[in-house]
This record gives structure tokens, C-alpha cells and sequence, in this order.
């Protein structure tokens, strides 16, 4: 049995509570530690390497999920650890002053943060890889990183309505609400899905050492691996210093710059909803989506370097993240399942290089940023950020018009689907 539209749209809702929590580290708490608590902008920058870090895990949790023939118990177990590692670090901000106690407090929580993620996100790709039908694959995941962004949107925005006016007393109780919203969401979404497809392949490849070897083995996945690397350390540079950015230099207080992220998360969602459009007509590859996003993404990253208007130029690059996603989703969809009892292992494999990634982007990103502020004024400081990030995109654009195959074309969404 493989999974019908309506199982898929209610799977995804656990996507949206990855998606909603993961929001929180990376926009708001960085935020609150940049400028309310006035941290060097590296540590929220190292704090959230540690988090990608620890999800060099992935391979494993995703070939566990293969070998023990269930991926449900990884999902709401990883989404559980996550939520007591937001409510941990909130409650840190909000109440330890001991500067030492609160290091310690922080590195344990992102790092349970990273497991969580990990083990949650790897097993729910591969559910979805494994139960989609082949000729539906792009569509199911251009579905599920819909559900991701729309998480993130809502997580965004509703704790910053939540959040007026800012207190560290009404920061807890409004982060352990997103967490436990979230753990019951995925209990939704997830309860009765696995018992329906079936069980899990068994894998191809037992032992992880020797299944991590097939997958290196194999030069698509390979090559498709050092895209991933390249792609999303230009999508994840800016990830650390948009909300900073709003504060320091457009002075816009925590609730309206988390608002702003969320603005951002919706524009992303409005360009896949334009995809998933022109789709149906059967208009783009995935190649075409993904050189198209990145040159839209760095023409928004061109625009908030040169300090022109924040909330125009801040959408332009929501929206050519959404374009670029589809094309490097849907491929990665595909090659995961590939390889029948291969799915969670090549998943992790990728999404530890995107882990890699995304983590020396918040460190490059931050570590730049305050090197850069020790010689030029705050504007500038940003904008040699934000320009790095826009060269990364055109050279990931490159990158993309070599290694994916043009005539891989979207799968086009059937009326009624």
C-alpha cells in the first residue's frame, strides 16, 4: 500500500512540528541572546553549529529506522527531545544570570535540540520516501517542505503575537505551549500511517558502516551530496543575522523581527505554491527551480546589503529560497529511494551534509559578522554578510546547472489530487 493525498497532507502536519520548533533556536533565542542579553553574536552562531553538529547522527537514526522496521517511534521520540530542549534554553534566558551555568545549560539543550531534529526529520523523510508512489515523489515533497515552512510560520508569528509585549516571565510558558502543541500535532499526524503501508523494507545493507560505504559507492548520490553541501551553506548564511540584522539595524523589537522570519517563511511558502502551479501545466524541471531560486535568493540578499527597504527585499529572498527547495527536495526524494532498505541511510547521509552545512554557515555568518563590526559600522558589517551569502547562491546555481539532470521534470499535481 502506498500512501493516498490525504494520509500524505496529515503525515506532513509532523513536518510542521519539526518545522515550528526548529524555528525557535535559529530566529527568536538567537535574537534574545544578540540583543536583549547583549552575547557576542558568535555564541547563538556556535550554540547552533553544536545543534547541526550533533545531527551527523542522521545516517544512524535513519538506518535504525530501516533495521527495526518502524519510523513512528523515531519521530514523536525525536520531536519530544526537541521541546525539552526549547523549554530548557527559554528558561535559561529568562531566569539564570550565572554566565557559566547558562553556557552549560544552553550547549546540553542545543545539543539535545540537534538528536531530536535528527532523529525526528531523518525517520519522517524516509517514511515519506518509502510510501509515496514513484511518480509522485516531487509532488509528496514539495507537500512535506510545504507543511515544514507553514510550522515555521506559524511558530514564528504566533509567539511573537504571544510574546507582546517582550518579558523573559511570558517567554516560557509561551515556548513550552509551541512545544507541546507541536508533540500533540505529530501524534496526529502519525498515528495508524505505518500500520496501514506495511512493514519497512528490510535493509539492503545491515551493518551502518557498510551501508554508509554502498551509499558513497554510488557517484549520483555522491555528487548529489556535495550539491546539498554547497546549496544549503548559502541558504542557511543568513539564517543567524536577519533577526540581529532587524534589530541592530532597522531597530525593530523582538515580536516584529520574529514576525518578520515568519514574513520571510511565508513568502518561501507562496513561491512552492507557484511551483506546485506551474507544475500542473507542466512547466519546469527541477533544475530550472533551483538555478531560478538562487539567483532570486541572491537578488534579495543584493538588496538587504545595500540597506534597501527590509521588508520588500526580505520577501524577494523568502520567495527564491521556496523556488530553490523544490528542485533540491524533489531530487533528493528520489534518489533516497533509489535503493529498496536504503531509504533512512541515504537520507541521513544527506541531511548530515546539510547538517554540515548549515552549521558552518551560522558559524561563518556570525564569526564574519563580528569581525567585520570591529572595523565597520553596523550596516556594513551586515552587508558584507549578506553579500557573501548572494556570491554562494550564483556559484550553488552553477553547481546545479551541472549536476542535476534537466530532464528530470517535476511531477505535475492532477486536478483533484
Amino acid at each position: 500500500m502506498t500512501l493516498g493525498w490525504g494520509t500524505t497532507a496529515r503525515l506532513c502536519l509532523a513536518n510542521a512540528a519539526i518545522g515550528g520548533l526548529a524555528a525557535l533556536p535559529v530566529n527568536l533565542f538567537n535574537r534574545l541572546m544578540t540583543v536583549e542579553l547583549s552575547w557576542p553574536a558568535l555564541l547563538p552562531g556556535m550554540l547552533v553549529a553544536l545543534h547541526y553538529g550533533v545531527q551527523l547522527t542522521r545516517p544512524f537514526w535513519g538506518h535504525r529506522s530501516d533495521a527495526k522496521g518502524g519510523r513512528t517511534p523515531f519521530i514523536l521520540g525525536g520531536i519530544a527531545l526537541v521541546g525539552l530542549g526549547l523549554v530548557s534554553t527559554a528558561s535559561t534566558i529568562a531566569y539564570v544570570s550565572d554566565p557559566t551555568m547558562a553556557l552549560v545549560i544552553w550547549i546540553i539543550a542545543y545539543a539535545a535540540i540537534g538528536l531530536g531534529i535528527g532523529a525526528a526529520g531523518t525517520s519522517f523523510l524516509a517514511l515519506l520516501a518509502t510510501g509515496a508512489p514513484d511518480q509522485r515523489k516531487g509532488a509528496v515533497a514539495t507537500v512535506a517542505w510545504l507543511g515544514l515552512i507553514m510550522g515555521a510560520i506559524v511558530a514564528s508569528v504566533g509567539t511573537g503575537i504571544a510574546l507582546e509585549p517582550y518579558s523573559p516571565d511570558r517567554l516560557v510558558p509561551v515556548v513550552t505551549g509551541v512545544a507541546v502543541i507541536a508533540f500533540v500535532l505529530a501524534v496526529i499526524a502519525t498515528i495508524g500511517v505505518e500500520s496501514r503501508l506495511g512493514p519497512v523494507p528490510p535493509p539492503s545493507e545491515p551493518n551502518l558502516r557498510l551501508a554508509l560505504r554502498a551509499t558513497w559507492a554510488d557517484p549520483a548520490a555522491r555528487a548529489f551530496t556535495g550539491f546539498v553541501f554547497l546549496s544549503i551553506l548559502a541558504f542557511y548564511l543568513s539564517e543567524l543575522v536577519l533577526e540581529p540584522f532587524a534589530g541592530h539595524v532597522h531597530g525593530l523589537p523582538p515580536e516584529d523581527s520574529t514576525k518578520l522570519s515568519g514574513g520571510k517563511d511565508g513568502a518561501s511558502l507562496l513561491g512552492m505554491i507557484a511551483v506546485g502551479a506551474l507544475s500542473a501545466f507542466g512547466l519546469g524541471s527541477l533544475r530550472m527551480w533551483a538555478v531560478v531560486g538562487c539567483v532570486v535568493s541572491a537578488i534579495g540578499l543584493t538588496g538587504l546589503g545595500l540597506g534597501l527597504a527590509l521588508v520588500p527585499f526580505t520577501v524577494i529572498l523568502g520567495l527564491g529560497n521556496g523556488l530553490f527547495v523544490v528542485g533540491a527536495i524533489g531530487s533528493m526524494m528520489r534518489l533516497a529511494a533509489a535503493q529498496q532498505g536504503a531509504a533512512g541511510t541515504r537520507m541521513g547521509v544527506f541531511g548530515a551534509a546539510q547538517a554540515i552545512a548549515a552549521g558552518a554557515a551560522g558559524l561563518m555568518a556570525t564569526g564574519i559578522l563580528d569581525i567585520a563590526r570591529l572595523s565597520l559600522p553596523l550596516e556594513a558589517a551586515y552587508g558584507v554578510v549578506f553579500g557573501l551569502e548572494a556570491v554562494l547562491f550564483l556559484a550553488a546555481a552553477l553547481v546545479a546547472l551541472r549536476l542535476l539532470d534537466p530532464r528530470e521534470a517535476t511531477p505535475a499535481l492532477q486536478p483533484g489530487e
